[in-house]
């Protein structure tokens, strides 16, 4: 029997969508007919041999990137311990690559995707029905029957395969951690496996690839076709380099009530304070938080060491020691992107909605923007 059906059936034997489907003013064929619709644009396959040749034609991107796991010990334990469901902060659309290669290549099982509709278009989107084994969201939509036949069809999903999603439910556009989103953790939830667990996942960069088109338009108010979001990372890619750290946290396990919305929220942001903690601190954005509209290099240092002693306090996860290493290594790649330009051993900001994008991806740990002069 092919996959859809099953899935179809077993979706629709849920006792959520019966109700639904039984629901006065939404009832028989038509009600049917949508969630069905649904199922067909939710269908995803992954052909795990196939999506491991991914990397090579992507090449060219990924060469740019260096990837840097943390922890993934935690990950494997978690797998054979039961089902998982990753739960990752999104800085990029490059984090689908990163993190699942990452998974990959540390002899971690596959998970299936959870990725933003706007993906789904042209030879991208057969890409990820056929491949990848992502799942299309539609992320504002408050179509009941969509959010019902979403919700039962990952938590039948969950019953064969792992799942990564991103909480925040798109990227940052203005840098620092968001709000979780509580959709797919109550799908989750639904599954009822009794060995169910959320995997807190945080992903960091040096340098954002799309950190000029995000930074530009900070709150996003429509959902740009992904081929335009690509031509700009294309441009932005001249030049790029970073590293990529991916860091797994302990595996919090999904014992709370599915019924109690403020239940699921607490879970929710319980994982998003286990996500911000894994962050990994980075050279670029302690100088982005230690910067003034114009510094000399010397007193740039001085506040990058109090910068750093603020987020020793919090336990924040580190990857600088000083202000002085954080000027070595974040001071060039700021500079080849154009963010800032050192001038007779002063620092001075050519692109201040960007480094305060940088500055904002710690605010989690530091003091509100608001404080900041940049």
């Amino acid at each position: 029997m092919p996959m859809l059906d099953e899935i179809t059936q077993a979706v629709l034997s849920r006792e959520e969508v019966a109700r639904y489907l039984e629901r006065d003013g939404d009832t028989g064929h038509a009600a049917r007919e949508r969630i069905e619709a649904y199922l067909e644009e939710l269908r995803t396959t992954q052909r795990y041999s196939i999506y491991r040749a991914l990397k090579h034609p992507l090449y060219p991107i990924l060469r740019k990137i260096e990837r840097v796991a943390e922890h993934v010990d935690r990950a494997r334990a978690a797998t054979r311990a039961g089902r998982v469901v990753y739960a990752s902060n999104h800085k990029s659309h490059t984090d689908y690559l990163v993190e699942l290669l990452v998974l990959d290549e540390s002899g971690v099982r596959p998970p299936i995707i959870a990725a933003g509709i706007n993906l789904f278009g042209g030879p991208l989107g057969l890409l990820h029905r056929h491949v990848t084994g992502a799942i299309p969201i539609r992320r504002n939509t408050k179509d009941p029957a969509y959010l019902i036949t979403l919700k039962a069809y990952v938590a039948e999903l969950l019953n064969k395969h792992d799942l990564f999603f991103y909480p925040e439910g798109g990227r940052s556009y203005s840098g620092e951690i968001k709000n979780p989103k509580t959709g797919l953790i109550h799908a989750a939830l639904q599954a009822e496996h009794p060995h169910l667990a959320v995997l807190p996942t945080a992903v960091a960069y040096d340098l954002v690839l799309e950190d000029h088109a995000l930074a530009r338009q900070r709150v996003k108010h429509t959902q740009r076709p992904f081929s335009r979001e690509l031509a700009e990372m294309v441009r932005y890619a001249v030049g790029y380099r970073s590293r990529a750290f991916v860091t797994f946290g302990k595996p919090i396990p999904l014992d709370i009530d599915a019924s109690s919305r403020r239940d699921v929220l607490d879970f929710a942001h319980t994982v998003m304070d286990a996500i911000g903690r894994l962050y990994k601190v980075l050279p670029t954005a302690v100088l982005a938080n230690a910067m003034r509209p114009s510094i000399a290099v010397r007193e740039l240092e001085s506040r990058a060491d109090a910068v750093l002693d603020a987020l020793r306090s919090k336990g924040a996860n580190l990857g600088v020691a000083s202000g002085a290493e954080a000027i070595e290594a974040g001071l060039q790649p700021f500079e080849a992107r154009g963010i800032l330009v050192v001038e007779r051993g002063r620092v001075r900001v050519r692109q201040r909605n960007v480094l305060r994008y940088y500055a904002r991806t710690l605010d989690h740990l530091l003091a509100s923007p608001s404080s900041r002069t940049h």
